[in-house]
């Protein structure tokens, strides 16, 4: 299988959401399913399916973070320089409108655009992947072409 590239805040994340569903998410679930089959006939129980639909979907997070961690790679940006590549910060202008915007690149389990987490996969991050400091990118977005000029890198 391939390694799942990661940043330790990213791995700790994940750690940390999959021990809060071992030790309280499934205990609850596990009580509420119990609570529901004693109110008698399960076939007309809204509780008791919505109940299970949830421990279905708690277990199937489960499954979904333990597999992410076994086949992580944590990397660490703070040992990393030069280019664009996994884990870099990167500052970038838009070439139309003068916004500047922030991302740091990380791994698809960990992105979160709105905090400024942007997925390796994605069309930007893969269009950023190389360059360097001064560099204009052209990437093809969901809303259309973009270009950026690369103002800084950093590994934080």
């Amino acid at each position: 299988m391939e390694k799942i590239p990661m940043t330790r805040a990213g791995f700790d994340a994940l750690g940390a959401e999959l021990k809060q569903l071992k030790s309280v998410e499934r205990p609850a679930i596990i009580r509420a399913i119990a609570e529901a089959r004693e109110h008698g006939d399960l076939s007309e129980n809204a509780e008791y399916h919505s109940a299970r639909e949830k421990q279905s979907f708690i277990e199937g997070r489960i499954k979904e973070l333990e597999g992410a961690l076994g086949l992580s790679e944590v990397i660490d940006p703070r040992k990393l320089s030069g280019p664009i590549k996994f884990g870099a910060t990167v500052t970038l202008v838009d070439e139309d409108t003068d916004e500047e915007k922030t991302w740091q690149i990380v791994g698809e389990h960990e992105a979160n655009i709105e905090k400024g987490l942007l997925n390796i996969r994605s069309p930007i991050a893969r269009a950023l992947i190389g360059k360097e400091e001064g560099d204009s990118v052209e990437v093809r977005t969901p809303g259309g072409d973009r270009a950026y000029e690369v103002l800084k890198i950093a590994y934080v």
